[in-house]
Parts: structure tokens; C-alpha cells; sequence
């Protein structure tokens, strides 16, 4: 892989009920549950990962569900709406099967794209759209979702802010995406690195007020990069943009990077390695509670303090 930010590596929400937020992704929107882990600073809350049969960076969204935590509110310095892309013909079946679940849908079009609009229970704001591009990535199915209708992962993530052009900065000429498309107050950001999971959308306004980052937003979004030696040279572009950014952490299944770029958005850095079968075998992902190192010896405690999923 090249020498560059590979796209999205995933993408990272707030919700406010664990067993509820788990229903809606596995059973209604189908995703594999890749990992159950939890917070590295709380372990009495989950880290849930959705995504695809391996949890490929570019299909993975996880989520902090944080019991109580209340209601956020989307609005300027957050990204505010994901994309994923559906197989093409595909938005029927997910009309007609989102409004089974009582679940509002909206049609609409952005950059000549088809797409629906719907929020989870939370509230977090997704899209479903038929991408203009060949999008072969490998579809998780089940019982009622299969391969024509299966979600593959990123199309794109959308940041609100009050003004785009230092975000704008960021994007270009540190982590490498061109501008593509611009539509009055929306734009559309690309890297050739990659051909999926490699679209950032910018709508920038400055009359939107400031989101509230708790339950139903988004707390961060992560880019993709090979290894960790490419990861230290980003650390390095950062720090000579001015920008502050933390050490390399380890978060068991990948390294990262974060910082938070001009316009409010907290960015993360993170690696392909070492991947989520470094702890358990692709059979089984998911299917276990997995535990950082540091809590591992507490396990009984944390087990008996997280929320109940059955």
C-alpha cells in the first residue's frame, strides 16, 4: 500500500442504550458485531465495532454507548452525517425495510448520487447511497440482508463547520485529498489513494450553531494509514502545521494518532495492524467480551458493571 492516508479507517459515535444501539445495528441495518470491547478510559461502558466479516478499516463504525449520557445535537464543528454505500437498485429494499421498523426515511440526491436519509434510535444521522463508483467490497449478510442489498462500508462522512477553509487546509495539504466537486455551500473531497471508504463533504455555514457532542453525534473520525511508520510521519506533518497531536497510542487492534483539526472536528490517525483476529479467531469475532490488558485482572468487576445485552 502506498505511502498516504487510505481513506476512512472508521468512524466512532455516541449512543445512549448498549443493548439498544447493538439490536438496531446487527438485527436492523445487519452489520457483524466485529468486537466487544470497552472504553479504554471507562471500562464500564462498552466499545461496540460494526462492520463487515473482518472489520476492513473503511467499514468499521463503533460506538461509546454511554447509559444516561443524554441527548447531543448535531450542528458546526462535528461530522454530522455518514455515508454508506448500498449496492446499486438496493434503496427500495432499505425504504421498505427501515419503515417496518417505524424508522422515517428521506430521498434525496447529493453530488448526482442517489440516497436515503434516516436517523438510529440516537439520532445519529446516516445516508445510504448508490455510489457512482464500482464498489467491490465484500458484504456481510444475513438471514434477511443478503449480497444485492448488504451494506459495504464508507462512502463518504460529512463535517459541518462555521467556516471550511482551515479544515479545508488540513485535508489538502496534510492528509492529501483534492477537491472534486463543490455544490454552493457543500463541497467534495477526494484521495485517489484508495477507491472506497475515500470521500470527505464539507457544508459549511456560519449560521449553524455549534453541535453538543453526547448521544445520537459523532465523537471522532479516524483516517487510514498502512503501518505505524507511516503513522509517526503524520505525526510529524501535524506537529510542523502547528496543530497539537497526541503520542502514538495502542488501541489493541490498531495505533493511533489524535488531533483536532481547525473547525472542531477531533481527527484520529490510525493503522491497518495489527487487525481484529490478534485476539480472537475471524469465526468467532465479536462473540466474546474482549478486555484491554490494563483490565483484564478487574474482569469479574467490569463484566458485573456493564450494561446487560440479553
Amino acid at each position: 500500500m502506498e505511502n498516504r492516508i487510505l481513506g476512512l479507517h472508521h468512524i466512532t459515535a455516541i449512543a445512549n442504550n448498549a443493548k439498544r444501539n447493538l439490536d438496531f445495528y446487527t438485527q436492523v441495518l445487519g452489520l457483524r458485531l466485529v468486537k466487544k470491547t470497552v472504553n479504554f478510559d471507562d471500562p464500564g461502558t462498552y466499545h461496540f465495532y460494526f462492520g463487515n466479516e473482518t472489520g476492513t478499516p473503511g467499514t468499521i463504525l463503533t460506538f461509546f454507548p454511554w447509559e444516561g449520557i443524554g441527548q447531543g445535537t448535531n450542528g458546526a464543528g462535528l461530522a454530522t452525517h455518514i455515508g454508506y454505500s448500498v449496492p446499486k437498485g438496493s434503496l427500495v429494499f432499505w425504504k421498505s425495510r427501515l419503515q417496518q421498523f417505524n424508522i422515517n426515511v428521506e430521498e434525496s440526491e447529493i453530488f448526482g448520487e442517489k440516497l436515503i436519509s434516516f436517523k438510529d434510535p440516537d439520532g445519529l444521522q446516516l445516508q445510504f447511497i448508490e455510489s457512482s463508483t464500482p464498489d467491490d467490497r465484500k458484504i456481510w449478510t444475513t438471514d434477511d440482508i443478503k449480497d444485492e442489498n448488504g451494506l459495504k462500508g464508507f462512502h463518504n462522512v460529512t463535517l459541518t463547520l462555521k467556516k471550511a477553509d482551515p479544515t479545508i487546509q488540513v485535508l489538502t495539504d496534510i492528509l492529501g485529498y483534492d477537491l472534486q466537486k463543490q455544490e454552493g455551500e457543500k463541497y467534495r473531497f477526494a484521495t485517489d489513494a484508495i477507491e472506497t471508504a475515500n470521500l470527505i463533504d464539507i457544508i459549511e455555514n456560519d449560521k449553524i450553531p455549534f453541535g453538543k457532542n453526547a448521544a445520537g453525534t459523532n465523537h471522532h473520525i479516524a483516517f487510514r494509514v498502512a503501518n505505524d511508520d507511516i503513522l509517526m510521519e503524520y505525526h510529524e506533518k501535524v506537529m510542523s502545521a502547528g496543530l497539537n497531536i497526541t503520542p502514538k497510542i495502542d488501541r489493541d487492534y490498531f495505533y493511533s494518532l489524535y488531533f483536532r483539526e481547525p473547525g472542531g472536528v477531533l481527527f484520529e490517525i490510525a493503522t491497518d495492524n495489527p487487525g481484529f483476529t490478534v485476539d480472537e479467531p475471524l469465526n468467532e469475532l465479536g462473540q466474546n467480551l474482549k478486555l484491554p490488558k490494563q483490565y483484564e485482572a478487574m474482569r469479574a468487576q467490569v463484566e458485573k458493571a456493564l450494561p446487560k445485552l440479553s
